[in-house]
C-alpha cells in the first residue's frame, strides 16, 4: 500500500467538517492485505510507541491544508491584513502522539516533553522544541482553562508535512494539539475555549478544528461556512527553500495585488469546491523573495498530468490538480526529478482529530 493510499483510509476516520465530529473507525478494519505504513516507518527509524499507549494516551492526525483561494486585502491599524480564505484539508497528515505522566521533579505546574521526528527529506526545524507552536498550544489551553495540576505531557510528533510551505503543518500540528489535551484533561470536545484558543495561536489553526474545506475571513480566521469537500488527486510540489509569512506580506504591502470583486464573490458563493475559484494574490510577492517558485508554476503550466495549479498559501508550495491519481503519481516523480519534494495525495474530509491508536 502506498503512503496516499493511507491517507485515503484515514480520510475516513477523522469524521466530517463539523467542530465534533463522531467517533473515527478503526483504520485499515477487515482488510487482510492492508499494511500500517506508519508501524512500518516506525519499524524502519526504530521509534518506540510503546510509552504512549494505555487509557491516558492518544493518537491524533494534523492533515496539511491548501488554499484554493486566497484574497489578501488591505492592511488594519492592528497591523493584520483582511484575508478571504478558502481553505481545503489533503489526507496527507503528521501524527501526534500524547500522554499525561506524573510531574517532572522541578518547578511546578505543567511541563511539556515534547519530541519531533521528521520524514525522509524533510528540512530540520528551525525552533527550540520548547518554542514550537505544539507546546505553545498546549500550555496556552492549560491556561484558558484554569488547569494548575503538576504533570507532564509527553508529546511525539511524526512530521510529514514541510515546513515554511503553506500547507499549514505547524497550525495543524497545534490543532492536534488541542483536541489531544482537551481529550486528556476531560474537555468536552466543543467546549469554546479550545476554538478561542486556536485563534490566539495563527490565522490558520481554527480551520483544523473544522476540516474539510471551509470559508474564513476577518485575518483569514473567522468561520463563515462548510463547502462540500471534494477527494480529487492533488500533487504538492515543493522547491528548496521558504517563505517567511511576514516578508510576502511586507512585499505584499510594495505592490499590492488585488482580487477581482468577481472572484472573491464566486468563492464566497461556491458551494462545491470544485466550484472556487483558484486565485491567490501574494503570488507576485511569494515569487519575488523566492524565484525558484515561478520556475515550479511554469513546470506545472506545461506538464501534461497537471490540469491547474496554485501556490498555496504564502509559499513555498504549489499544488497541482490532476485527473487521476495516476497522473498525480507521475507528476510528482517529475517534480522529484528535478530535484524538488513533492508529494501525491488527495483532497479530503478530514481535521484534527483523534484516530485508534496503533
Amino acid at each position: 500500500m502506498t503512503q496516499s493510499n493511507e491517507d485515503n483510509r484515514l480520510d475516513s476516520l477523522s469524521g466530517t467538517a463539523r467542530p465534533t465530529p463522531p467517533a473515527p473507525a478503526a483504520a485499515g478494519a477487515g482488510d487482510p492485505h492492508a499494511v500500517d505504513m506508519l508501524a512500518a516507518a516506525r519499524a524502519a527509524q526504530k521509534v518506540d510507541v510503546a510509552p504512549f499507549s494505555g487509557p491516558d494516551a492518544v493518537k491524533l492526525i494534523a492533515p496539511a491544508k491548501v488554499n484554493l483561494f486566497l484574497g489578501i486585502g488591505e492592511r488594519r491599524d492592528d497591523g493584520y491584513h483582511e484575508a478571504l480564505s478558502v481553505m481545503h484539508a489533503l489526507t496527507m497528515h503528521d501524527v501526534l502522539r500524547m500522554k499525561l505522566l506524573p510531574a517532572r521533579p522541578g518547578p511546578a505546574g505543567l511541563s511539556i516533553d515534547l519530541e519531533c521526528r521528521l520524514a525522509e527529506g524533510l528540512a530540520p526545524l528551525d525552533v527550540a522544541l520548547e518554542d514550537n507552536i505544539v507546546s505553545k498550544a498546549i500550555r496556552l489551553l492549560a491556561q484558558a482553562v484554569g488547569r494548575d495540576v503538576d504533570e507532564t505531557m509527553a508529546v511525539h510528533v511524526e512530521k510529514r508535512i514541510p515546513a515554511e510551505a503553506g500547507l499549514g503543518g505547524g497550525s495543524s500540528d497545534a490543532a492536534a494539539a488541542l483536541v489531544g489535551a482537551a481529550r486528556l484533561w476531560g474537555l468536552r470536545a466543543d467546549d469554546p475555549r479550545i476554538e478561542d484558543t486556536a485563534r490566539c495561536l495563527g490565522a490558520d489553526v481554527p480551520f483544523f478544528l473544522h476540516g474539510g474545506c471551509a470559508v474564513f475571513d476577518g485575518v483569514g480566521d473567522a468561520f463563515v461556512h462548510e463547502i462540500a469537500p471534494m477527494g480529487s488527486p492533488v500533487v504538492l510540489v515543493k522547491p528548496e527553500g521558504g517563505v517567511s509569512t511576514s516578508a510576502a506580506y511586507r512585499a505584499f504591502d510594495e505592490r499590492p495585488v488585488p482580487v477581482s470583486p468577481a472572484d472573491r464573490e464566486a468563492a464566497l458563493g461556491a458551494t462545491r469546491a470544485q466550484d472556487v475559484p483558484l486565485r491567490n494574490n501574494l503570488v507576485g510577492a511569494s515569487e519575488s523573495l523566492l524565484p525558484a517558485l515561478a520556475d515550479v508554476r511554469a513546470w506545472a503550466e506545461e506538464c501534461p498530468d497537471v490540469e491547474q495549479a496554485l501556490m498555496s498559501g504564502s509559499g513555498s508550495a504549489v499544488f497541482a490538480l490532476c485527473d487521476t491519481f495516476e497522473a498525480a503519481g507521475r507528476a510528482a516523480a517529475q517534480a522529484r526529478m528535478r530535484g524538488w519534494w513533492a508529494h501525491a495525495t488527495t483532497f479530503g474530509r478530514v481535521r484534527a482529530a483523534e484516530v485508534p491508536a496503533s
